[in-house]
């Protein structure tokens, strides 16, 4: 399910089904985008940061057109606790790789894999970005 910001409109929330995994998507040619996603953060919910959100980069082959300094990013990741995965949905070979990433987390922030939780994914995440 796709939505432009936070929060969920609460007339369809006995429609909506449970919330696994929350992907921000961050236009890296918009500082809207980064706004809109910095706005939308106040109406998550704690627990949700406990390996149950990343932020998504859009954008990054083009880094001649950026409008988003990159430590606004990290830093983003940093004070969430959640990881950055960089993609340029222009070239499908990385963006193939991205979304079989993004199914593979959201299979363990679901719980589908045994013995790996979404809190100690990332921990790892965030161990492997700092090496």
């Amino acid at each position: 399910h796709l939505a432009t910001s936070l929060p969920l409109p609460s007339e369809r929330d006995h429609l909506r089904p449970r919330i696994d995994m929350i992907v921000f998507m961050i236009d890296i040619k918009s500082k809207y985008s980064l706004k809109n996603v910095e706005a939308s953060l106040a109406y998550v919910d704690a627990s949700f940061f406990l390996g149950k959100v990343c932020f998504l980069v859009t954008g990054v082959g083009r880094v001649n057109c950026c409008s988003i300094e990159m430590n606004a990013i990290w830093k983003l990741g940093e004070i969430y606790s959640s990881p950055v995965l960089f993609c340029e949905l222009e070239m499908e070979g990385i963006r193939v790789a991205t979304a079989q990433r993004l199914l593979r987390m959201l299979q363990i922030c679901a719980g589908h894999i045994p013995g790996v939780s979404a809190l100690s994914f990332g921990s790892l995440m965030r161990s492997s970005a700092n090496d």
